[in-house]
């Protein structure tokens, strides 16, 4: 996500049943500080009020010696901004373990590889295990939610608006949102109202930046309004820090409101769904409480108190996290807490992260999870310089996540409460500079939060399931895009995308580096996409645009080595070089 914070950063879901039900007893946060909610830090009770001249004088404070006085100017800022207690107690955490100089990095000798899951076609094969035989699935559909990631602007493929709107297909014109909404009505479609007593409820984890377009796409496009069609709980936001002082990163005096907005905060990272689920919902108990100085319910207390028990979790550009009924029945059958969806990684994977489980002396791996350190994830950005080499060995560390996460919605309210209402997460220290447009401004560092990574905190109540790359098909460049509206891929009426039946995997593709953005992606295909159902490799170098009929076999290299676009006539390219 990203963009600066507006008047919807604070955390909502508006459910209908919210303003009667009894009053959110979670401890979000003590009003006026939090408890620092890592098991490393117990002690760690951290005043957010106190002024920066106490939290420096030992004397003054039982527990100053937790509070860096830094950490004080943040919380008002971020109060100021009208983030929630959540997000303020949230960022303190990871602030904490900055500034004791934590670095994040999960090394090589404290984790073993994991050896073997639980795989997605064994489940297929099980005749045993069918959604008919392992689970009530009515009721269980019933009682999911399906929560989309929808926080983030695509601001790495040049896009001002948010990433879910971007076209994906042609003729029709079709969006990630709107092949999303299509899905989830298929479904509600397919099962009688008799066999289901309501169809999942559909949540977007929006963002100040993408929260205004997605509604107004929502209701012009398909008559959904908030509330009623669809509901949304919204991304925080983050103050950067200075990374040589660890104070608040200020914009240079002068800079206009808006810019200053968008140069000193950040979204923290998916993570931050936690803090959005136990966040106060905006709801009618606002009101409510907003005399006698209590909390709102918190979205996640609405959700539970309104049935639902299970929350299938993935990214909005990733057309392939469909809500399979098998998976939910199967994870609903295991009693697991948490289950992340993983693949099989691949020489193209290897800079990626991956799922390791906690070195444990005397223990092993084991797929039961009984007799071996708990699930988690290392980030490329968690990996120490010395163990790159492992890091990138896909034949020890096998698997990575593919973001798509299965929730008990019950479990992880009890995680929380037994918690002070924070997951604890690994912190990422992301160095960047105060503007990204210009690389001699101030250095600073964003504290983030990767959600995958709160399998660990649920021990052998957490599982992962080996599933095929189908369900890991997300858009993250103009090259995949490409593909994508191609004939290698073949939209069905239900709304799910899938590789074509002629196409044993789609083309390897390598755009110009002119084309990395999508404006400029779109003067290559004004006409349309080629037909890439028989392409296995496509190389394009030059300012070039594709004719209408163009269709490419095999290895395909275009080049046009001249400053000039020009265009590639209609016609069938087979296993050669076309220079223009």
């Amino acid at each position: 996500g990203g963009g600066a914070p507006s008047a919807v950063s604070r955390s909502r879901i508006s459910l209908s049943h919210v303003s009667s039900q009894p009053r959110s007893s979670i401890l979000l946060a003590a009003r006026g500080g939090f408890a620092a909610a890592s098991d490393a830090y117990p002690s760690a009770t951290i005043s957010m009020h106190d002024t920066p001249r106490e939290a420096e004088n030992p004397a003054a404070s039982p527990v100053s010696s937790a509070v860096p006085a830094e950490l004080v100017a943040f919380a008002a800022k971020m109060r100021a901004d009208g983030q929630s207690e959540a997000a303020v107690a949230a960022f303190g955490e990871q602030y904490v373990k900055l500034f004791r100089g934590e670095t994040g990095l999960i090394r090589e000798s404290d984790i073993e590889p994991v050896v073997d899951l639980p795989t997605l076609d064994r489940l297929r094969s099980d005749p045993s295990g069918s959604p008919a035989e392992s689970a009530d699935l009515s009721n269980l559909l019933s009682r999911t939610v399906v929560l989309k990631l929808n926080g983030g602007l695509g601001t790495g493929m040049g896009l001002l608006g948010p990433k879910s709107l971007l076209t994906v297909r042609e003729e029709p014109s079709v969006c990630f949102l709107d092949l999303i909404v299509r899905q989830l009505q298929h479904m509600a479609a397919a099962s009688p109202a008799s066999e289901m007593s309501r169809a999942p409820l559909f949540v977007l984890l929006n963002s100040g930046a993408t929260a205004t377009a997605t509604r107004s796409h929502l209701e012009t496009a398909h008559g959904l309004t908030l509330g009623v069609g669809w509901h949304e709980i919204m991304q925080s936001m983050a103050p950067k820090v200075d990374a040589a002082t660890l104070l608040p990163a200020e914009a240079p005096d002068g800079t206009s409101v808006e810019e200053k907005a968008n140069l000193e905060w950040y979204p923290p990272g998916h993570g931050d769904l936690y803090v959005a689920l136990a966040a106060p919902a905006a709801s009618a108990v606002d009101a409510e409480c907003a005399d006698t100085g209590e909390e709102g319910v918190s979205a996640l207390d609405a959700l539970l108190a309104d049935g639902y028990r299970y929350a299938f979790v993935s990214n909005s550009d990733n057309l392939g996290a469909t809500l399979d009924a098998q998976v939910l029945a199967h994870f609903a059958s295991s009693g697991a807490s948490f289950m992340m969806e993983v693949c099989e990684r691949t020489e193209s994977d290897k800079k990626g992260g991956h799922v390791a489980r906690t070195r444990v002396t005397g223990l092993t791996d084991s797929s039961d999870g009984e007799s071996a350190g708990a699930l988690l994830l290392r980030e490329s950005a968690q990996c120490h310089e010395e163990d790159e080499a492992a890091f990138q060995d896909i034949g020890k560390h096998k698997y990575f996540n593919t973001n798509n996460l299965w929730l008990d919605l019950q479990a992880l309210k009890t995680e929380l409460d037994a918690r002070g209402g924070i997951l604890p997460l690994p912190l990422i220290r992301n160095p960047k500079t105060l503007d990204p447009r210009d690389k001699k401004s101030m250095k600073v560092v964003q504290l983030e939060t990767a959600m995958g990574a709160a399998i660990e905190n649920f021990g052998n109540r957490a599982t992962a399931l080996v599933v095929p790359r189908t369900r890991f098909s997300p858009v993250k460049t103009c090259a995949d895009l490409l593909a994508l509206r191609s004939d290698c891929y073949v939209l069905s009426d239900d709304g799910s995308i899938s590789l074509s039946p002629q196409c044993d995997k789609p083309p390897v593709i390598s755009l110009d580096d002119r084309y990395k953005l999508v404006d400029a992606f779109e003067t290559l295909v004004p006409n349309g996409a080629p037909s890439l159902v028989a392409c296995s490799r496509l190389k394009v170098k030059g300012l070039v645009e594709f004719a209408r009929g163009c269709v490419f076999v095999g290895t395909v290299e275009v080049l046009n080595p001249s400053d000039e676009c020009k265009t590639l006539p209609a016609g069938v390219y087979t296993d050669t070089t076309v220079e223009l």
